[in-house]
């Protein structure tokens, strides 16, 4: 082999090795079952047929209206929250609190937290920490990263002050936009027992996500299934 030849060959295996070396952490930044430190809880082991109804983000001004919708299901949620709509509108974070329903820790900024540094993620988590206890959460507070994106820094962090990662195996009105029926839909033929499904119910484009919740809750239930919280499913972790 000429010295041109042997150039072009490691070149190319170079560029081979760094593109697996690429494709192999946007995978792992963006996968719902696995990370590098801590533990990552995106379903839960179990023959009960429970299942955990979580929604993502605000509170906003929706979330009177999210809140009527559960009382009359009779349904517990867990809400991820925001930290920094939970100090614009404390109020609601009490609401939902009062009205049974879990808090769970979505990040202050809702910025995602793959690259980025243990200061960040420290802000971002004991600011946020620190308006759900003001809301009146008690308990372990659980973390689910915005957009699901996580790396080293995030679970590192995560690890060393043993808080659970909540994902989930059911998401049925992210990415394509469908209509309440489709949601419902979806949402009875991928849930399992111990299923953890993830909705985004706070904003006014998200009508059709709101107006799936009845059916979500009726048609699980009439499978068999009993709603939880997230605390609660996480107990039945064998």
């Amino acid at each position: 082999m000429t010295g041109m030849r042997k150039a072009v060959v490691i070149t190319a295996v170079v560029l081979l090795v760094a593109g697996i070396g690429v494709l192999g952490l946007y995978q792992l930044t963006n996968s719902r079952t696995y990370q590098l430190f801590g533990e990552l809880v995106h379903r839960v082991e179990t023959q009960e047929k429970v299942v955990a109804l979580t929604l993502d983000d605000g509170p906003t001004d929706l979330a009177p209206e999210v809140l009527r919708g559960l009382a009359e299901l009779r349904a517990p949620a867990t809400f991820y929250l925001n930290g920094n709509d939970l100090a614009a509108r404390p109020e609601l974070g009490k609401q939902i609190r009062a009205a049974g329903h879990e808090l769970g820790n979505h990040s202050y900024s809702h910025q995602r937290m793959a690259l980025v540094g243990p200061e960040f993620v420290r802000r971002e988590v004991e600011d946020t920490d620190r308006e759900l206890r003001a809301a009146g959460q008690d308990g372990e507070i659980t973390f689910r990263p915005p957009f699901g994106k996580k790396l080293w820094t995030l679970p590192s962090y995560l690890a060393e002050h043993d808080r659970v990662t909540v994902m989930w195996d059911v998401e049925p009105d992210s990415g394509v936009d469908h209509d309440a029926a489709t949601i419902v839909r979806n949402t009875l033929e991928q849930t399992r027992p111990g299923s953890i499904i993830l909705m985004h119910v706070m904003y006014p484009g998200r009508a059709r996500s709101r107006a799936a919740i009845p059916g979500i809750v009726t048609g699980l239930r009439e499978q068999g299934y009993r709603f939880v919280t997230v605390s609660e499913l996480l107990k039945l972790r064998k």
